[in-house]
């Protein structure tokens, strides 16, 4: 069974950071691309970052570009999001996904960005 399971978000203050964590299991981690979705209410669901298998390449959403940056562990089948410099806008619900199962998220996990 595809799991994906996000952890790592909470509240944080204007400039400050968080590591996102997503562990999964049930497919063949190492031959997929990883995303990181984000979504607030009344929106629609946006690609934040996208890995591909092996670290090859990766891609940002502009306005994370140089703030953000998405990784992966095949060891340990785990992807991850370093956001640094995070700012109000970027208060959502963040959700890992994988293309190889487009179809299945995460529960995901809540960021808030508040003073």
């Amino acid at each position: 069974q595809v799991q994906l399971v996000e952890s790592g978000g909470g509240l944080v203050q204007p400039g400050g950071s968080l590591t996102l964590s997503c562990a999964t299991s049930g497919f063949t981690f190492s031959g997929c691309t990883m995303d990181w979705y984000r979504q607030t209410p009344g929106k629609e669901r946006e690609l934040v970052a996208t890995i591909t298998t092996f670290s090859i390449g990766t891609n940002y959403l502009d306005s994370v570009k140089g703030r953000f940056t998405i990784s992966r562990d095949n060891t340990k089948n785990t992807a991850y999001l370093q956001m640094n410099g995070l700012k109000p806008e970027d208060t959502a619900v963040y959700y890992c996904h994988t293309v190889c199962f487009p179809f299945r998220y995460g529960q995901g996990t809540q960021v808030t960005v508040s003073s």
